[in-house]
């Protein structure tokens, strides 16, 4: 059993003395694992970095197998995010969210969307806000998408500026004036028709918010997990720089 593939590197672990066992998100095989040997070694090393963008070939007897793994770079992404806290926490945070993907599961979409996000890491003010359409997309990928397209109640497209904490579907400004205490915040860039606006830190904030809540209510807590550690630095360290901004 064989096959070639493009990844991520999602995580890196220790075997033996040389080898390690590394998760790739593939874009035809999913999440996958595998044994690569020499895998801590000075030339291994630097590529098996999470987020770098490599090439894989996999092999193994049996399919059910852990397999042996051939990786080449592409890209590297990890080292000049490691120059950034803020760019390192969300490069952090995409692959330990990708790690809620089922084992071997194809998901080529988000793969696309995946690389679509880490291509604009240099670019600070438009990453972020990406990350956001990342993790709607993930939800998606996971059985839990969001409905933002129209109104919950009254089924318009207009001034949608909320959103359902029970149900994930969008909610009208007039709608849900009653209840805007108990529904979260729709920020604009994510509402229908509305795609060309520029996202600022608190919109970002405010729709990292929104995909925290369903990705605890619906993915992690049933599962007994909670949030990465790299997804909760990454929200607190936008937080920071809204108000640093603001200051």
């Amino acid at each position: 059993m064989q096959w070639t593939d493009e990844g991520i590197i999602l995580s890196v672990k220790p075997h033996g003395e040389t080898a390690a066992v590394t998760e790739i998100f593939t874009r035809a095989h999913g999440r996958h694992l595998g044994l690569v040997h020499g895998g801590r070694s000075r030339k291994l090393r630097p590529v098996l970095q999470t987020g770098n963008h490599v090439d894989a070939t996999w092999k193994a007897r049996l399919v059910e197998h852990l397999g042996h793994v051939l990786v080449e770079l592409r890209r590297g992404y990890a080292a000049p995010a490691m120059e950034d806290a803020l760019t390192l926490a969300g490069l952090s945070s995409l692959c330990a969210l990708a790690r809620l993907l089922p084992e071997r599961d194809p998901h080529p979409g988000l793969f696309e969307v995946a690389l679509f996000v880490l291509g604009y890491l240099d670019e600070p003010e438009v990453w972020p806000a990406l990350m956001v359409r990342w993790e709607l997309a993930l939800l998606d990928e996971l059985g839990f998408g969001l409905d933002l397209r129209s109104c919950a109640a009254t089924g318009g497209a207009d001034n949608l500026i909320y959103v359902s904490p029970k149900s994930g579907r969008a909610v009208s400004a007039a709608a849900g004036e009653e209840y805007r205490d108990r529904l979260l915040r729709l920020p604009a860039f994510l509402s229908k028709g509305r795609q060309g606006v520029t996202a600022t830190d608190d919109d970002v904030i405010a729709g990292l918010t929104l995909t925290a809540h369903f990705l605890e209510t619906r993915v992690l807590i049933p599962r007994e997990e909670a949030m990465p550690a790299a997804r909760v630095r990454f929200s607190d360290l936008m937080l920071r720089r809204a108000q640093n901004t603001r200051a």
